[in-house]
């Protein structure tokens, strides 16, 4: 036992890192929209919720991210900002676009909270 245990050492227990975004190492990255979609949330919520698959640029990996905010202008292609975070009511996502910057637009006739959804003050 002790002459494999010279050679080899001890194996690290495996475990996963949930953060989506997060086991990349950076606070934001850029990002390019593969698809759009609705995901439907846990109960007792129920409205669809606005997603995207997107492509991140420097690791060629997909990822879900949620489009926060009431609509959005993002196509195929369309390039996001993307950050960690979670949605409480979407199963399985851990990040977030980040509205007002790149192709992602801020919401329309937003006048409270105006710095979470990318609204410049008037």
């Amino acid at each position: 036992m002790s002459q494999i245990l010279k050679k080899k050492g001890r194996l690290r227990k495996f475990s996963f890192n949930r953060g989506g975004i997060k086991t990349f190492m950076n606070p934001q990255k850029k990002a390019v929209c593969w698809k759009t979609l609705s995901m439907s949330p846990k109960k007792p919520n129920s409205a669809n919720r606005k997603i995207a698959k997107v492509k991140v640029l420097q690791y060629n990996s997909f990822l879900t991210v949620k489009i926060p905010g009431e609509g959005h202008n993002i196509q195929k292609h369309s390039t996001l900002l993307i950050s960690g975070g979670r949605s409480k009511d979407l199963i399985g996502l851990h990040v977030k676009a980040i509205r007002g910057k790149y192709d992602l637009g801020g919401v329309i006739n937003r006048k409270n909270a105006r710095s979470i959804y990318g609204v410049k003050k008037i």
